[in-house]
């Protein structure tokens, strides 16, 4: 038997108009879990796409070896059969379904015809509880947190006995709880031989997991490196191709007068009207500073700033000044005309609309500068090419769908339309959550020439080496409350980590 369990021979996928994979080769040696690092647009999510059936055999170049035999997948259920189970990340659950039978969907226990619910509930009982995760089968998905909803996919995937586990993104929305739970999970299928090839933007995952890592550039295969080959440093180099000096390009900024400023603002729960999410929360934002906001999932981040924006459904009060006037904000519309943007931390749901192109989502918001009753095309192009030429969005033309961009790219065409805006206060929720740390250093470099320019920008942000990196200040929450406040020069993560489980009270 080869020692190899997958090998991807000579693999090559085109495009119209670009060719996003070119030559490449990759082995994954049986019972090994095999990172997959590149920077966005770099082919992960191509390779991932040939792997599970997506592009079918034929609409690419080059040959899939499993254990030495070249396989022809038609579509995704020719994948499975042959072992391979893919965990998006996108959730691919039924909401309305149980957990159990989320599950099992497809593949229920039957006889004549007929599901046999006590086997059923038997069956997920026993997965759920070698996966040491503590869900009620029974429980409607839609009930469950996104993490909660994650843990649930990598139960489904293992139920189909996979041999091949493909994991994309898997933490993107889990707690560090959860995210232990899960590294205990690809430990036990590694002891099982399953193999797994494991993706993340979230380095200290890919160096805590990983036994080797493969490494695509711009379409091509830079090499395999066995995991104690590789440091931070190396690993950034073979991804992006050049050395980052800083993986955090502080500025030095001088704070100027008050922006913005917010006063005993609450924001509700829309199901549990009586439920704070956000209680009294007084904050101050000024120009020429990056206001971080720090905290545990949960802690009312979210609900503060698209509260400020207008756009969180449930009941808010208290006040917003904006240079000095009390602002009436109640939908984004509103918060827009005063100067206020916000890119969301959900790009894919609320901040862009992937069926339409580049231009067209970069100039949604702006509409007023490109029509005047009538719409026109030759001012959309122009302004959007101008924000894709800022922000260095690779795209062969702006009338590409925003479907078919990489997450890092579709969140400069979401940055992009604020920016279009020309916004006074320009809040980041989660900016660079799922993208690589090229397109990453280059949103910081962004944020800073807005503070240059003016701009009083705030972000949000779960990752503490970021908020410590790039924040000027930073506001610390707990359980709806702003529990501490830090200047950056004295800031730690064991200090943010003391307000954010309660310690300032």
């Amino acid at each position: 038997m080869s020692e190899y369990m997958l090998e991807m021979n000579r693999i090559t996928k085109e495009f119209p108009g670009v060719k996003a994979l070119n030559q490449v080769n990759i082995q994954i040696k049986e019972g090994e879990v095999h990172g997959l690092c590149g920077e966005n647009g770099a082919g992960k999510s191509t390779i991932i796409k040939i792997l599970s059936g997506v592009y079918p055999y034929g609409t690419y170049d080059g040959e899939i070896v499993i254990r030495k035999e070249v396989q022809h997948f038609q579509h995704t259920a020719d994948s499975e059969r042959a072992g391979i189970v893919c965990i998006h990340q996108e959730l691919a659950l039924v909401q309305e379904l149980s957990v159990q039978e989320n599950i099992f969907l497809g593949n229920e226990p039957t006889k004549m015809g007929v599901i046999q619910w006590d086997e059923l509930y038997r069956n997920t009982t026993a997965l759920l509880k070698e996966l040491d995760l503590k869900i009620n089968p029974n429980e409607k998905v839609k009930n469950l947190g996104v993490g909660q909803q994650q843990l649930v996919e990598i139960a489904k995937a293992l139920s189909k006995k996979a041999k091949i586990l493909i994991l994309d993104e898997p933490t993107s929305a889990l707690t560090e709880h959860e995210v232990e739970i899960l590294m205990n999970i690809i430990r036990k299928l590694k002891e099982n031989g399953v193999t797994c090839i494991y993706i993340s933007h979230k380095f200290n995952e890919i160096f805590e997991i990983c036994d080797s890592v493969s490494i695509l550039r711009d379409g091509t295969y830079v090499g395999t490196k066995d995991i104690h080959e590789l440091d931070r440093e190396s690993l950034i180099y073979m991804m992006v191709g050049r050395k980052l000096d800083k993986m955090f390009p502080r500025e030095p900024h001088t704070r100027k007068e008050l922006s913005l400023e917010v006063k005993n603002f609450s924001v509700y729960d829309e199901q549990n009207p009586g439920r704070k999410l956000v209680d009294r929360v007084n904050l101050q934002a000024y120009k020429g500073e990056i206001l971080g906001i720090s905290g545990l999932m949960g802690s009312g981040r979210t609900e503060l700033v698209s509260g400020i924006f207008g756009a969180f459904p449930g009941k808010k009060e208290g006040e917003v000044w904006i240079d000095g006037v009390k602002a009436r904000i109640e939908s984004p519309v509103e918060a827009t005309e005063y100067g206020i943007a916000l890119v969301s931390e959900d790009r894919k749901k609320y901040g862009l609309v992937l069926d339409m192109s580049i231009a067209e989502n970069i100039t949604l918001a702006s509409l007023n500068k490109i029509s005047a009753f009538v719409l026109h095309p030759d001012d959309e192009i122009q302004y959007s090419q101008k924000y894709v030429s800022a922000l260095n969005v690779k795209t062969s033309s702006v009338e590409t769908q925003v479907k078919n961009l990489s997450g890092g790219n579709q969140q400069k065409v979401v940055i992009g339309k604020w920016l279009m805006t020309e916004p006074k206060i320009l809040i980041l929720d989660e900016p660079t959550r799922g993208i690589d740390v090229g397109a990453k250093f280059e949103i910081y470099k962004i944020m800073n020439e807005l503070v240059e320019a003016g701009v009083t920008v705030i972000m949000i942000s779960s990752d503490l080496e970021e908020v410590l990196g790039i924040s000027d200040r930073i506001l610390v929450m707990c359980e709806g409350r702003i529990e501490g406040e830090l200047d950056y020069r004295e800031a730690t993560q064991e200090k943010i980590m003391h307000y954010a489980t309660g310690g300032g009270r």
